[in-house]
């Protein structure tokens, strides 16, 4: 849970649409220019040093994106060549913010960091009480039930957002709720089975778009009254934020694969699929994408499986990270340590 906190400075009114975490400071997840209707190929792969659960942002030509190896790195848009980057002292799980020259992002240590968006440098940091994870006793009903636990899948940190001369972003010492934003009422709910929403909607249109973990589907919803429009069932977890662009929605999921589909159907159109994925060293995935049994096979018999169950989606190139669209390319990061450009 998060506490929303505010710095003023001088920045713009506003960021330009992909300069931020889902495409604009509303976070809708809607891209202006249209992505590929048919997976050509990959343009180029850009390689970090650990596996990344950020999304990347796009501006002036530049990719930028950060790795749990706490490097953030800013990457030429056309050619995937890394252009500068900085070295955190700790894992980066935030998705960064490119706004007036700077660049902003949340580090692990719960601090707000600004940086030179041209080198890399350093221009200040608003120190905050540590991050948080959290955790709990029994978690998710694993032993021991007197040990307190923190949650392995306690993956993401706020990612920024800049608008009228101040910075927004979530910390880890307070309260984050979606409620009608007149009336403080809720509006309606959908169902999902218990299972967890991690992602961020997409809206579009009056229409809402958000996948779902353990139930690993993806699904439309009519924005006023929340009756569903379709429901693609994806072959694994769902953390990734969808991004909406032409005709298309792109989301990824946790068995290291890419989804295109029909923003209106829901018919699937195309997929990616990461070589580690193809490759599945510990065993996890069935051919059609779904999950084996082995995935939860358990080796210490408490709560430190948890931990080896994240490892196995490291295996398979998971894709936490959320995709973002510009030029008819699609970005994505991965566990397997790779920001792959899709064409």
């Amino acid at each position: 849970m998060v506490l929303t906190l505010l710095l003023a400075a001088a920045f713009p009114a506003a960021l330009p649409a992909q300069a931020t975490f889902h495409g604009n400071i509303a976070r809708t997840g809607v891209y202006d220019s249209p992505g590929p209707r048919r997976l050509g190929g990959v343009k180029w792969t850009f390689k970090a040093g650990g596996p990344i659960v950020t999304s990347p942002v796009i501006a002036a030509g530049v990719v930028y994106i950060a790795s749990l190896d706490g490097h953030l790195y800013a990457i030429d848009q056309e050619s995937g060549r890394e252009k500068w980057n900085f070295k955190s002292r700790m894992p980066i799980a935030s998705s960064p913010a490119v706004a007036g020259g700077t660049l902003y992002f949340v580090s692990s240590a719960g601090s707000l960091a600004a940086l030179d968006v041209a080198t890399g440098t350093p221009k200040w940091v608003f120190a905050i009480e540590y991050e948080r994870k959290f955790e709990a006793k029994n978690l998710h009903g694993l032993p021991s039930a007197a040990q307190t636990i923190p949650d392995a899948w306690d993956v993401f940190t706020s990612s920024p957002a800049v608008a009228d001369g101040k910075v927004y972003f979530g910390s880890g010492d307070a309260h984050v709720y979606a409620i009608d934003a007149a009336t403080g009422r809720r509006k309606w709910d959908y169902p999902t089975s218990k299972s967890w929403v991690i992602g961020t909607p997409a809206v579009r249109d009056g229409v809402v778009y958000v996948g779902t973990s353990d139930s690993s589907r993806f699904m439309a919803l009519d924005a006023k009254s929340g009756r569903l429009r379709f429901n693609f069932k994806a072959g694994s977890y769902i953390f990734s934020s969808a991004a909406l662009a032409g005709d298309m929605a792109y989301v990824g999921s946790h068995n290291g694969r890419l989804y295109a589909v029909d923003a209106k159907t829901g018919a699937p159109v195309w997929e990616f699929q990461t070589e580690a994925s193809k490759n599945d060293p510990m065993k996890v995935l069935n051919p059609d994408g779904t999950l084996t049994e082995a995935i939860f096979a358990p080796v210490f018999g408490d709560f430190q499986d948890m931990y080896i169950t994240a490892l196995r989606f490291v295996s398979i190139g998971a894709l936490m990270s959320s995709p973002a669209v510009d030029r008819g390319t699609v970005y994505v990061g991965s566990m397997d340590g790779n920001l792959y450009a899709l064409r």
